[in-house]
């Protein structure tokens, strides 16, 4: 799939003259407000947040060098709990700092405050003379500034993404794909299967068949000596976004992937957009489900586990079929005994029989909800001249997973720096490198690209293997690798529907999808009524229409 570039036309078409082309100078637009040139608050407020995990960014020795540097100190506020009610009420009550960090503003959010004037117009500021590390990385990526500028050709907040895909292990880059494009992997006990004699399914029916064996024989407690009546045929959680039970309904032509545009958002083949959740392959599906959860083949507790009690069923040898991230991960010691469950075609007797609808997901988007600036700030350029040095490869790399000496013990014969492996953290630090990683992680702007995993640092292994067995297994399932882009461009007209029904909508849908896998149906009656709740009191038809029409401009920038 080649890379698109986003609304980058439309946007470019819309402020021109915002920049001349971020080549020369301090380049003023009347448009776009003017460049403060005060350049003597040297102390900075920061509120935002931090991992529950971290040690704090006082002692940070990364963001400490950079503020030398900048020749300026940041006084950092930070929590992990509670962070966006406690910036609504500063905004509210005018008392808020010089910048939000990492609080993860929507694009709605950066419009409002950017029209009262609480977040400052930054494209002014986005010259080589003040932020030469990012203007450089806009000018090679175009597609990186439309995603981040407004309707109004203004830019509220600095970029922040990751671009972790499979061209960073090599893969072609004409099919470029994000880590997040099939976020749950499906496994299934093959030790449990060999015992019965039965092949890894290949479609729903022998799924079925194969956790009605796993049932009747109690295979957990048969093969692992567990207790009687321990086995869990199949659990997972409910529509949770690498944990669910989505990618089962690949069977009935969609997998309807939690997800950051809207969830249960289709775009097809010819550029239609349209909901999942309104289909009569959605009603089937539910259908056909439900019949299996009426037979205790899913785990009666699927709709309101958390990751980490399915987690505890999985370690304990209860479970014959879930999904997860990994199979090491989820699986800890009996990991050995399974192997990918691959998506499987539909129903025999159905017009799904040879249906197998695997529907990939956008990547991480690229935002500017992670760094703002206030009307509170004196000397804006200060500041950013600090932030710019985040747009370093090898900078940006610290502040993701921890310093030099560190996290990165030292660099290859190419250059390349080489991260802590498991057991060097454990003998180190008494802990996992994930654990090490959370302690110095650093929220914000930061934007790693795709190239900085072949020319500053290596992925980590357990990234690799993932994307690995995304471009080997899991990939070759996909017939359509169209998805509705998480960086189009939204009206403010647009960002409002969005917000007034969105929240309602993805509620009413996921309660309503619960209760019919959980207790049948829906007939006829239920189903009529239920599309017309959608459209009269969620707000399905708006918001239809407000993303084709966002996806229109889009596709006729490309």
């Amino acid at each position: 799939m080649k890379k698109k570039l986003c609304a980058a036309l439309v946007t470019a078409a819309m402020s021109l003259s915002l920049l001349t082309g971020c080549g020369g100078g301090l380049v003023v637009n009347v448009n776009n407000g003017t460049v403060n040139p005060n350049t003597e608050q040297t102390e900075f407020d920061i509120m935002g947040a931090i991992s529950a995990l971290s040690s704090g960014y006082g002692g940070n020795e990364v963001l400490n060098t950079l503020q030398e540097s900048a020749g300026i100190k940041i006084n950092w506020e930070t929590m992990s709990d509670s962070l966006a009610e406690q910036v609504n009420i500063r905004i509210t009550g005018g008392q808020y700092p010089d910048a939000f960090m990492g609080v993860g503003f929507s694009n709605y959010d950066l419009a409002r405050y950017g029209d009262d004037g609480t977040f400052l117009d930054l494209v002014p500021y986005l010259t080589p003379d003040i932020m030469p590390n990012l203007c450089a990385i806009l000018e090679e990526h175009p597609e990186i500034r439309a995603a981040i500028t407004q309707e109004d050709g203004r830019i509220y907040g600095l970029p922040a993404g990751e671009q972790m895909t499979t061209a960073g292990i090599g893969a072609d880059l004409d099919n470029d794909y994000s880590i997040f494009s099939v976020p749950q992997y499906s496994m299934i006990n093959k030790a449990w299967l060999d015992d019965l004699g039965l092949a890894v399914p290949t479609s729903l029916d022998e799924l079925h068949d194969a956790l009605k064996a796993f049932k009747d024989n109690d295979m957990s407690a048969k093969y692992y000596g567990n207790a009687p009546g321990s086995t869990l045929p199949m659990t997972t959680g409910f529509d949770e976004w690498c944990w669910g039970q989505n990618i089962f309904y690949a069977g009935f032509g969609f997998t309807n992937w939690p997800n950051d545009v809207i969830s249960d958002i289709h775009l097809s083949g010819d550029g239609k957009v349209e909901f999942v959740c309104a289909s009569d392959a959605y009603r089937d599906c539910l259908t056909y489900f439900h019949d299996w959860y009426a037979e205790g083949l899913m785990d009666v507790e699927m709709f309101s586990q958390s990751d980490s009690q399915l987690i505890a069923k999985c370690q304990q040898g209860y479970v014959g079929v879930s999904t997860w991230w990994y199979i090491e991960e989820l699986m800890g010691e009996y990991a050995g005994d399974y192997v990918f469950l691959p998506p499987l075609t539909g129903p025999k007797g159905t017009e799904y029989e040879n249906t197998c609808g695997v529907t990939i997901r956008p990547g991480t988007p690229i935002t500017s909800g992670q760094l703002c600036i206030t009307n509170k700030c004196q000397s804006p350029i200060n500041l950013l001249k600090f932030f710019d040095q985040w747009y370093n490869g090898e900078i940006v790399m610290q502040l993701q997973y921890g310093p030099k000496g560190v996290f990165f013990t030292g660099q290859d014969e190419n250059g390349m720096w080489l991260a802590i492996t498991e057991d060097e953290a454990q003998a180190n630090y008494g802990k996992s490198a994930g654990e090490v990683r959370n302690q110095y992680e650093v929220y914000g702007p930061k934007l790693i690209l795709a190239e900085y995993y072949s020319g500053v640092f290596y992925m980590e292994d357990r990234a690799i293997e993932r994307l690995t067995d995304l471009d080997e297994f899991w990939m070759p399932y996909v017939k359509d690798t169209t998805f509705y882009p998480v960086d189009c461009v939204f009206t403010s007209m647009e960002m409002e529907t969005i917000d007034w029904h969105k929240a309602d909508f993805e509620l009413a849908v996921k309660e309503q999808e619960g209760l019919w896998l959980r207790d049948g149906g829906p007939t006829d009656e239920e189903w009529a009524r239920y599309k017309e709740y959608l459209s009269k009191k969620c707000g399905m038809d708006d918001l239809l229409q407000a993303y084709q029409d966002a996806y229109d401009r889009y596709a006729a920038a490309e």
